[in-house]
């Protein structure tokens, strides 16, 4: 269905453009006529975006023409009722009409005005190390206490983290779904938007983006400077302040987003090298424990022997209410599964890549997962493990001693810093997207310092001078140099997590972040069932069983119904405060 839109800006560009950049693949190029292809983007426009004269200073969108002097095309082929899902032409539900204003306060988000999405650079590994990066944090080496202690046993809690991480691979391929269908960054942010209108995606927007990113990066970030401190200081580190172990958290966030601010490049070579750290932790976690099992040594003298002398489901709880707070503790642990989804639009081709990083991601960090429990029990008593916070020192501790208590506390320490990298680099997409969406000031949807809107252009580039030029080969992207990364996104998500970081009151706060997040991972996977009814024609590169959200519907009910009755006051707290967001 075409429709004119001359009384328009001539500029004006919605993300549906960017949609057809994430799903073009690169090929030879052929007249076709204005028929749309099944993802609802007419090929004509494809060919406009495609063809945008690189050379040219202006941006495109600006100029109205491509190198052949030919007008972009506004027309779409989309025909969907308007009160269906609102990838149509409709303003009332969702998006605003294709080639309008995405909005009023920012009405220059134009393909040439600096935008991630153009620049397509993310890979598979790149995709992987965000989720791998940001689930694997400090919760497998601090404190699988809580899933032991209510599972009653061995076996048991080793059946729950099977269990947790099944169900998070449930959400993780709803995404996929939902970032097939719509490849554009921001995650629940877009699905929320486009299914169930603009108040949606502009609650999660502020939910996400004042509380649930910066809170839980600060839990991180307090973290790592514990472990970091307890690394340097030893034993002493119960007695020191703990303004000095904010200190060092608030230091090393503020490298990780100077870092991330350099270049995406940059950025994602540093989660590539986390993911790989991590794992390599792990796998010598597990080969270290199953060595002592077998060889019985220990830094002692006296080996652990309760997983021989008791059964591995001796003492497993019969209470409903005891498993369900180990599952809950599990989930929480695999927490970050959702990452990629910020950045679909950045992929080179996120309809192939985005399944494969889910699928890939999410088996190996259960495995790790187990296998990692596995060594604990060969190499701890379970009465170790259920009182201690810190199970990786102890297992250090136990096998080499001091040196192994520094080795291990070292390692949580980077493990938490490649988590906080992975956050920095989402976090600062989230806030880039609602900046551009107008949910934000339009000063956070920019790239580069300041009010900077547009990409740097190929003139600037030639004419810098040869270190800048060796620095931007090293260190910057292959298309726009340094510099050209959502720095004020980062900014704000810097100064919030830092006032979190300060503030320090982070038992309110987790019970926020679990009752919103869950909140919205329930909207955004229900959204897909309602858009598998809504629009049954629609393309989805990927396609999930009907079952796989169904099932992750049905257990974030549970935990939601389940901090109701154990939190009422909080539960209550955080509803009235998204209603308040949501109110003019």
């Amino acid at each position: 269905m075409s429709r004119p839109y001359s009384h328009l800006q001539p500029n004006a560009r919605d993300s549906l453009e960017l949609a057809s950049l994430a799903s073009s693949s690169p090929g030879p190029r052929t007249s076709t006529s204005s028929a749309s292809s099944r993802s609802g983007i007419s090929s004509s426009r494809k060919l406009s975006l495609e063809e945008e004269d690189p050379l040219d200073g202006r941006p495109a969108a600006v100029t109205g023409r491509g190198p052949h002097n030919r007008a972009f095309s506004v027309s779409s082929a989309f025909d969907f009722s308007s009160n269906l899902f609102p990838l149509s032409s409709t303003a009332g539900n969702g998006y605003a009409p294709i080639g309008a204003p995405i909005s009023a306060s920012n009405g220059r988000a134009s393909l040439g005005g600096g935008l991630l999405e153009k620049h397509k650079t993310l890979s598979y590994l790149n995709g992987l190390s965000l989720i791998v990066g940001m689930i694997i944090g400090s919760g497998i080496f601090s404190s699988p206490r809580q899933v032991n202690v209510n599972a009653g046993s061995p076996g048991a809690s080793l059946i729950v983290w099977a269990i947790a991480g099944f169900l998070a691979w449930t959400g993780a391929s709803s995404y996929a779904e939902l970032g097939g269908a719509i490849p554009l960054n921001g995650g629940a942010q877009v699905y929320l938007s486009k299914i169930f209108g603009e108040l949606f995606g502009f609650l999660f927007t502020w939910c996400a983006v004042m509380v649930l990113k910066p809170g839980s990066t600060a839990i991180i970030s307090i973290i790592m400077g514990e472990y970091l401190v307890r690394a340097v200081i030893g034993a002493e580190a119960e007695n020191v302040s703990p303004w000095i172990n904010k200190s060092v958290a608030i230091s090393g966030l503020l490298v990780v987003t100077a870092l991330n601010c350099i270049s995406t490049k940059l950025a994602t070579k540093m989660g590539d090298m986390f993911m790989f750290f991590k794992f390599i932790a792990l796998f010598g976690v597990t080969v270290i424990g199953i060595v002592v099992a077998l060889t019985g040594f220990s830094y002692s003298g006296e080996s652990n022997q309760d997983w021989k002398n008791h059964g591995w489901f001796e003492g497993t709880s019969t209470s409903a209410s005891s498993w369900a707070v180990a599952l809950y503790a599990g989930l929480w642990t695999f927490d970050g599964w959702d990452n990629t989804s910020y950045v679909v639009g950045e992929f080179r081709n996120p309809t192939r890549e985005l399944p494969r990083v889910i699928h890939t991601a999410m088996p190996l960090v259960i495995i790790s997962y187990i296998l990692a429990n596995v060594a604990y029990f060969f190499v701890l008593p379970l009465s170790a493990i259920n009182s201690s916070n810190t199970v990786a020192v102890s297992f250090g501790s136990a096998v080499f001693g001091p040196i192994g208590s520094l080795i291990l506390a070292l390692i949580v320490s980077a493990s938490c810093l490649g988590t906080l990298n992975a956050a920095t680099f989402t976090s600062g997409r989230l806030v880039y997207v609602a900046g551009k969406e107008g949910y934000l000031p339009a000063l956070f949807g920019n790239l580069g310092f300041g009010t900077q809107t547009n990409e740097p252009s190929l003139s600037s580039l030639r004419t810098q001078n040869p270190i800048s030029k060796t620095l931007a080969k090293l260190l910057g992207d292959s298309e726009t140099g340094l510099f050209c990364t959502p720095i004020n996104a980062m900014l704000l998500n810097f100064s919030l997590t830092a006032v979190y970081i300060i503030i320090g009151e982070f038992s309110t706060l987790l019970a926020f972040s679990v009752v919103a997040g869950y909140t919205f991972y329930f909207l955004t996977v229900l959204g897909l069932i309602v858009l598998r009814v809504r629009e049954p024609e629609l393309d989805r590169p990927y396609k999930t069983w009907i079952t796989t959200p169904i099932i992750f519907c049905c257990v974030s009910l549970f935990l939601l119904s389940r901090a109701v009755f154990a939190e009422p006051v909080q539960t209550l707290i955080v509803a009235a405060s998204e209603e308040d967001w949501g109110s003019p």
